[in-house]
């Protein structure tokens, strides 16, 4: 048992990192009723041995006997499935991580700058057949242009388009050097 001074070090260092004991706990275990007894079980561990930490990062030492008493309960329970054999394959794929949002975000953005940045026939063009998907026959219809004119006009749009947006990360690249 703690007693004065030692028991308010511990409630002041260690019991301020509960949240995050359980969450280590709710992940490692996927079970809300799991994790509680367990955290539980480690806090009290954690009391016990209070004696042992002297200074250092109290979240760290916690959530230490956190993990290594979800473990211990794993293998007591037969769940136990050794995580460094695990084949990536098995692992659930994000779909989207904040990363890529970020990455697709401002890359649409430079899209639309640059598309923005197009004569208003070739940014017409482009738009009709790459975003709204129409045929040069219904774009030449919808624009009043013969089929050839639609066909080059569309050409020269896409490559003034591709210009916009290699150049300014050729300037970026360039730069760095």
């Amino acid at each position: 048992m703690l007693e004065g001074e030692d028991r308010a070090r511990f409630e002041a260092t260690v019991l301020p990192h509960l949240d995050a004991a359980f969450n280590l706990a709710r992940w490692l275990l996927a079970n809300r009723a799991d994790a509680q007894d367990v955290t539980q079980e480690a806090v009290l561990r954690a009391y016990r041995f209070f004696h042992t930490f002297r200074t250092g990062n109290s979240r760290a030492w916690l959530l230490q006997i956190v993990r290594n008493s979800c473990y211990t309960w794993l293998q007591k329970k037969d769940q136990w499935e050794d995580v460094e054999e695990l084949e990536e394959a098995s692992l659930p794929v994000e779909r989207y991580s904040p990363e890529s949002l970020a990455v697709a975000s401002s890359e649409r953005k430079q899209l639309a700058d640059a598309l923005e940045r197009l004569p208003p026939a070739f940014r017409e063009v482009l738009v009709l057949r790459e975003i709204e998907g129409c045929s040069y026959k219904e774009i030449a219809a919808i624009t009043g242009r013969p089929l050839g004119t639609v066909m080059s006009s569309l050409a020269r749009a896409r490559s003034q388009l591709r210009d916009a947006l290699v150049r300014p990360s050729q300037v970026e690249a360039h730069r760095e050097l």
